[in-house]
């Protein structure tokens, strides 16, 4: 399963890149992050293996997440033409799944992100779920994009969010 989302952030494309590639943001804008910790380099860096724990309602999930490109590395002084790009593969029980975040400029005040995820499941449970609920999957990503939009420009915390 495939799929891309994308969303316009009204801040410079550098400061775009830089609060979605520091980790301790994460809690900020990432419903159901439970857990973020490099077990192999450096936080937010190419190469880095994370284990990653996310809960949804009373189910959790456990996963390793490797960062397989960061372009550029430098995010301070951003050339106007560069494209950003921050690709990473997660990998978990009956799951494998690759995000490809591409970051353009729109304007000089606004970023477009645009996120093209890809999903493989593992087992007849797993491929069913897979098969029948591609919008969910999509949805969820839509609403971490959402999430990030309003950290980015309005400092809100999902932490903070009455349910």
């Amino acid at each position: 399963m495939k799929y891309t989302n994308s969303i316009e952030i009204a801040l410079p494309r550098e400061k775009v890149a830089q609060l979605l590639a520091d980790p301790a943001h994460l809690p900020k804008w990432l419903r159901g992050m439970v857990l973020h910790e490099p077990v192999d380099g450096i936080h937010g860096q190419l190469g880095t293996r994370s284990r990653v724990v996310m809960q949804s309602g009373k189910r959790k999930f456990e996963c390793t997440e490797t960062i397989t490109r960061r372009d550029p590395a430098d995010l301070e002084g951003i050339a106007e033409e560069t494209v950003v790009h921050f690709d990473r593969e997660l990998v978990g029980a009956g799951m494998w799944s690759v995000v490809r975040d591409r970051l353009t400029e729109a304007s000089p005040e606004s970023t477009l992100w645009e996120s093209e995820s890809e999903y493989r499941f593992a087992g007849p449970l797993m491929r069913l779920v897979g098969f029948l609920m591609p919008s969910v999957f999509r949805k969820q990503s839509q609403q971490h994009m959402e999430d990030f939009k309003a950290f980015a420009e309005q400092g809100k915390d999902i932490r903070e969010l009455k349910d």
